[in-house]
């Protein structure tokens, strides 16, 4: 199954980090990491008091179901010192790991929606995804491009 995955850190040696995290994701069983996009800095959303991301996207291989590579990527990010319990939402981390989008599959399940569910809404996930594949599109159809529009490109 391909998935894509969303990475991001404003934390740290936040490049580094990221490809921390690309290397442990691809040591993972039943995980293969296939295409990275550039980095690209990025301004903070939500809480916008605190310094500035970088941000990427990875498109998986994967024999995992979703709620396993959901717990795959979770465990990375505690494994990079992430403490989801003690952070504020949408705050400053040393990584973040998004599962964006999994094959055309739609999943609606406590704690894991796919596609992510702010999806649209993020430049910095959305310009990642499309340097991977410009034809990619949600379960629905509708190409991501379409989600850009060009406020957000």
């Amino acid at each position: 199954m391909r998935a894509y995955v969303g990475l991001g850190s404003n934390l740290g040696e936040r490049e580094a980090t990221l490809r921390q995290a690309l290397e442990a994701l691809g040591s993972i069983d039943g995980i293969e990491v296939v295409a990275v996009s550039s980095f690209r800095e990025t301004d903070p959303v939500g809480m916008v008091d605190q310094p500035r991301f970088v941000n990427a996207a990875a498109a998986l291989e994967t024999t995992l179901g979703p709620r396993e590579l959901l717990e795959s990527l979770l465990e990375v990010e505690r494994g990079l010192g992430r403490d989801r319990n003690r952070e504020e939402r949408w705050g400053p981390r040393t990584i973040d790991l998004d599962l964006l989008l999994y094959g055309d599959e739609t999943v609606a399940e406590p704690g894991l929606v796919i596609p992510h569910p702010r999806l649209a809404e993020r430049a910095f996930v959305l310009q990642p995804l499309l340097e991977l594949d410009p034809g990619l599109r949600l379960p629905d159809g509708r190409p991501l491009r379409d989600l850009l529009g060009p406020e957000l490109e």
